[in-house]
C-alpha cells in the first residue's frame, strides 16, 4: 500500500488540538488557532515548496488508493459531533470572555478549513454517497447552497465579472465579502429556478435543492436552540460566520486580479492554469487537501484532490495559502504584494485584470 496517503491524516491534528481547546481554559483554547494562524505560516516563510508532481505509476497508484477517500470520510464523521461538543463546552459558566472568543475561532477554524473545504471536495464528486457527505460538511456553516453556486456557477465563470467569486483587480478583502456572500447565495437561487424550470417542476417540488437546503438548515438551527438555548445558538452562527469569512478569503486569494479574455459576445477563453493563483508550500498544502493547486483544479475538476498537479505557466503565491490569508486582511500590504506580480504576468503571458469600478 502507498504510504503517501497518511500526510493526509495529519490535518486531524487540528481536531485532537480543538477537543483540547473545547475542555480546558485559557491558552489552550487559542492553540489550533496558533498552530493555523502563526505556525504554519511561520514555516511557510522559510520552508521551499515542492514544485515536483506524481510521476504516472505514482499517480495510478493513488488514484487507486482508498485511503485519500477514507480520510476525507473521516472528517465528516468528526465534523457534526465535534461541532456538537463545542456548544456543549460553551455552557460552561467558568468561560471568560477570550476563552469563548478562542473557542468560537477554534470551531470556526474547523467549519472553513475542514467543513467546507471538505465538502468543496466531495461536492465534485459523482457518487451519491460523496454528494450527501458533502452537504453535511457543508451544514456546519450553513452554506450548502455552496454546492450549487460553486460547481454550476463559479466554476463556469471563473476569473470573469459574472462570478462573484472571483476578486477584482484592486477589490479589497472586506468589500469583497460583502459582494461575494450576497451575489454567491442569489446565484444559488437563480442556478436552482433555471433546472426545476427546465425539469418543469413546481417551486415547492423536491427537484428544488435550494429550498431543501433552507428546510434542512433551519431545522438544524431549530435542533440546536432547543437543545442549548439562545445564546449558544449565537455561538454558533459566530462560529459558521468564521467559516464562511475562511471560505471567503480563500475564494479572494485564488483568483484575485487574474481574468479571461474575451473571445465572442459574452464568451470567454477557456479557464487554463493562469487564471489561478497557486502555491507550492507544503504544509498548507496538506492542510488543505492540495487545495493550493488550484489550478489543476479548475483546468479538470473532476481530479480528486491526490492527483491534482503544478503547472508552469501558473503563477505562484510568494508563500502558502495560510499565510496569503493572514496578508489579505491587509490591503495595502496585499496590494503591494500581489499588484506587483499581477503587472509582471500581464507583461509574460499577456493576460489581463481590470481594476475594480464602481
Amino acid at each position: 500500500m502507498n504510504l503517501r496517503a497518511f500526510k493526509y491524516f495529519s490535518p486531524l491534528i487540528v481536531y485532537l488540538g480543538s477537543l483540547q481547546a473545547f475542555t480546558y481554559h485559557g491558552i489552550v483554547c487559542f492553540a489550533p488557532l496558533i498552530y493555523a494562524w502563526i505556525v504554519i505560516p511561520g514555516l511557510e516563510l522559510f520552508l521551499k515548496p515542492d514544485p515536483s508532481n506524481l510521476s504516472a505509476a505514482e499517480e495510478e497508484l493513488a488514484k487507486r488508493n482508498k485511503l485519500y477517500d477514507y480520510v476525507l470520510y473521516l472528517i465528516v464523521l468528526l465534523q457534526l459531533p465535534t461541532l456538537f461538543y463545542f456548544l456543549y463546552s460553551m455552557q460552561d459558566p467558568g468561560l471568560t470572555v477570550a476563552d469563548k472568543i478562542g473557542r468560537i475561532g477554534t470551531m470556526g477554524l474547523l467549519c472553513g478549513t475542514f467543513g467546507i473545504n471538505v465538502g468543496h471536495e466531495l461536492g465534485h464528486r459523482i457518487k451519491p454517497f460523496e454528494q450527501t457527505l458533502a452537504k453535511i460538511s457543508l451544514l456546519s456553516s450553513l452554506y450548502m447552497h455552496f454546492n450549487i453556486e460553486h460547481n454550476k456557477g463559479h466554476h463556469k465563470n471563473v476569473a470573469t465579472p459574472e462570478d462573484p467569486s472571483s476578486a477584482r483587480l484592486g477589490e479589497p478583502l472586506y468589500f469583497f465579502f460583502f459582494r461575494t456572500i450576497i451575489l454567491s447565495y442569489l446565484g444559488a437561487w437563480k442556478i436552482s429556478f433555471k433546472e426545476i424550470e427546465k425539469k418543469k417542476k413546481s417551486f415547492f417540488s423536491f427537484s428544488n435543492e435550494m429550498l431543501w437546503f433552507q428546510l434542512i438548515q433551519f431545522l438544524f438551527i431549530l435542533l440546536i436552540f432547543i437543545v442549548f438555548g439562545w445564546t449558544i445558538t449565537l455561538y454558533f452562527f459566530a462560529a459558521a460566520l468564521v467559516g464562511i469569512l475562511l471560505l471567503e478569503t480563500v475564494n479572494y486569494i485564488e483568483h484575485y486580479g487574474l481574468q479571461r479574455k474575451t473571445i465572442a459576445d459574452g464568451k470567454y477563453e477557456r479557464a487554463m492554469p493562469q487564471h489561478s493563483w497557486n502555491s507550492n508550500h507544503v504544509i498548507g498544502r496538506v492542510m488543505l487537501f492540495e487545495l493550493s493547486r488550484h489550478s489543476d483544479h479548475h483546468y479538470l475538476a473532476s481530479k480528486k484532490y491526490q492527483l491534482l498537479r503544478h503547472h508552469e505557466d501558473a503563477p505562484q503565491m510568494p508563500t502558502g495559502y495560510p499565510g496569503m490569508m493572514m496578508l489579505s486582511l491587509f490591503p495595502p500590504a496585499w496590494f503591494y504584494v500581489m499588484d506587483k506580480r499581477i503587472s509582471a504576468l500581464t507583461n509574460q503571458i499577456g493576460n489581463y485584470a481590470e481594476p475594480i469600478s464602481g
